[in-house]
């Protein structure tokens, strides 16, 4: 039985898929009826791997809903447009990298990620919204050292008081997340049984919760 490899190429409105083997292209709107769509299309077939590079907010559902369904496969868009180089294709269209990243895929043999669950899928959510808030913060406190307009300063001071309220609400949610999950809490535990600093993923900045 023929294994199928799949491109998907995720844009904010549409997802381009582009089965290898058969050749057979489709295209699904990136929403929730688009995604039952992809998936009926998707159960026809055998497939060995779903091939997609991350493509920020527009991929979140995409990911969650065929993570644990299918094996998937989120690629370095760097590395996918060499691939593409090394093809000699240089028409970029949302078909055409449907289908170079499924011939790439094939080619590599690529391995399928592990499954993600969707408690891991909504902190890195908030972790990404997290960061999004520590950058804006900076730039809040910035200008305000700079600022000499009393109006200007004010409304500053009022949206870094937003801004704060906001990271604290987050660094809440990431807490709970992180004690309801006992992997994730067991990996944060893992530095301090080892009495050494070790980078973690889920420590952007020191006003994270431990």
């Amino acid at each position: 039985m023929t294994e199928h490899t799949l491109g998907i190429d995720i844009s904010k409105s549409h997802l381009d898929a582009y089965r290898l083997e058969d050749e057979a292209p489709a295209r699904f709107e990136n929403s929730q009826r688009g995604l039952k769509a992809l998936i009926k299309w998707l159960g026809a077939t055998p497939v060995a791997r779903v091939v997609f590079e991350p493509t920020g907010p527009y991929h979140r559902a995409f990911e969650k809903t065929l993570s644990g369904k299918f094996p998937r496969v989120m690629v370095n868009p760097l590395q996918a447009r060499r691939f593409a180089q090394s093809c000699g294709t240089r028409a970029k269209t949302d078909a055409v990298d449907a289908r170079i990243l499924a011939r790439m895929g094939a080619a590599l043999a690529l391995e399928p990620d592990a499954p993600i669950s969707e408690k891991l899928l909504d902190l890195r959510d908030l972790q990404v919204a997290r960061t999004g808030l520590v950058k804006e913060r900076t730039r809040l406190r910035n200008r305000g050292q700079v600022q000499t307009n009393a109006v200007l300063k004010r409304q500053t001071r009022t949206r870094l008081a937003l801004v704060e309220r906001q990271i604290a609400e987050l660094n809440a949610a990431i807490a709970k997340h992180i004690a309801e999950d006992q992997p994730t809490a067991r990996k944060r535990e893992i530095p301090k049984l080892h009495s050494r600093p070790r980078p973690d993923c889920f420590s952007a900045d020191p006003d994270l919760p431990a």
